[in-house]
């Protein structure tokens, strides 16, 4: 199961594209989904940090790889159907508006 979860965060593919190999998709996501809701991936970092602390072991990292994290399609900002209009430009008047 947590061979599953690893390669599809590393490959940052679809769960549909799950191997075959690590078994249905949606049972791997859906025990995905249960171990974060009942604070079982917060149980196995908090021992695993604890253990690297208590063997004194100064070399252990956390890391993401933002080669697979990706943004929005909209977060670029950039336009895509050519330059702004220009707005047109408004000069006060010199008095009241005559009727």
């Amino acid at each position: 199961m947590i061979d599953a979860i690893a390669w599809k965060f590393q490959t940052g593919s679809q769960w549909v594209h799950l191997p075959a190999k690590y078994g249905n998709w949606r049972g791997v996501y859906n025990r995905l989904r249960m171990w974060a809701v009942d604070g079982t991936w917060e149980r196995v970092f908090t021992a695993l940090i604890a253990q690297a602390d208590a063997e004194e072991d100064p070399n252990w990292a956390v890391s993401v790889d933002s080669t697979i994290v990706r943004a929005h399609q909209n977060a670029a900002g950039a336009r895509k159907k050519g330059p702004r209009p220009a707005s047109p430009t408004t000069t006060p008047s010199a008095g009241p508006a005559a009727d």
